[in-house]
């Protein structure tokens, strides 16, 4: 592995510097839905996190981490919504302006959430082409230092306090936790807390089959970029980066796809069994476990949910 990657100390201490910033969001589980999926769950619950989604510990830990010199033209970064929100908050907490790239077809939720704190949102083609060319042009002409949304070891580190905490506040022990994966930085974050922190625990991905570039790339053994995403999990239309990549070839044991109808139908669950807002992509772990009854049926499984910044007009149910 990189020795640039977090260590557990690491990890450890970075907790307590963002802690101050950041909810200790709570792990809530539902007897319905271990009912319905066969497994004891245990939902970390990350869609009552500030700026509602995990996001914020990456961006904010990543934001602390920088030094005077490298805020004082601000900080720019591409997103489709959450890593955005996140970067803006986190560079208000320290006085400091945000450039934030987003595809032209991102939620107007989260964009009108970006400008409230107080950055500044530019549109771009909905292309990965376009987004860094347009990302591109922003840090030339503001001089802002970038901070990417998951292919960078201080945004891993802060994702990574999620599943510490959830290993700390469940009681049980865990035989699964399982993640979204879109660019990885979460599900590299946990593998990782939990690699250290509970090694006999797994940790596996659920993944939207129209945004499939993590699984192929995991069967492959090499990077396979996405090409044409589609799919309503709008937080997840990003291709792995090769830092995130390398710890879930080594610590991930598997990645579970699974279409549309079964995101929503999962997304739907949990807001009328647990009377929650969850967003799409937030739903695509418990979807994963809802359709391998076979692997998790029986299984002590921490889910992260992790996000709940749903645009309530287009809600798909």
């Amino acid at each position: 592995m990189d020795r640039n990657i977090p260590t557990a100390a690491t990890i450890e201490s970075r907790h307590r510097a963002i802690s101050s910033y950041i909810h200790r969001t709570p792990v809530l589980t539902s007897r319905q839905l271990n009912r319905i999926s066969g497994a004891e769950i245990y939902f970390k619950c990350e869609n009552f996190q500030k700026v509602g989604a995990f996001k914020a510990r990456g961006a904010i830990n990543a934001v602390l981490t920088l030094t005077e010199y490298e805020l004082k033209n601000g900080v720019a970064t591409h997103s489709s919504g959450n890593h955005g929100q996140a970067l803006a908050w986190a560079a208000a907490q320290r006085g400091a302006v945000a450039y934030i790239v987003m595809p032209s077809t991102a939620p107007a939720v989260k964009k009108a959430a970006i400008r409230d704190y107080g950055a500044k949102v530019v549109e771009c083609e909905p292309t990965l082409a376009a987004r860094a060319s347009t990302l591109h042009k922003v840090v030339e002409e503001t001089g802002a230092t970038f901070i990417h949304p998951f292919n960078d070891y201080r945004v891993i580190a802060g994702q990574a306090t999620c599943a510490r905490e959830l290993l700390e506040d469940v009681d049980e022990h865990l035989d699964h936790v399982i993640a979204p994966v879109g660019g990885g930085g979460l599900l590299s974050g946990t593998a990782l807390s939990v690699h250290y922190f509970s090694p006999q625990t797994e940790v596996v991905a659920g993944e939207p089959e129209g945004a499939d570039d993590a699984y192929r790339s995991f069967k492959a053994g090499r990077l396979i970029p996405l090409e044409n995403p589609n799919t309503i999990a709008d937080g997840l239309l990003t291709s792995l980066g090769d830092k995130t990549f390398s710890i879930i070839q080594e610590l991930v044991s598997g990645i579970y796809t699974v279409n549309d109808d079964e995101i929503v139908e999962a997304m739907r669950l949990i807001w009328e069994r647990m009377k929650i807002v969850i967003e799409p992509s937030c739903a695509v772990p418990f979807a994963a476990v809802l359709k391998n009854k076979a692997i998790f049926g029986g299984k002590q499984v921490g889910v992260i949910l992790t996000g709940g910044n749903v645009d309530l007009g287009k809600l798909p149910f």
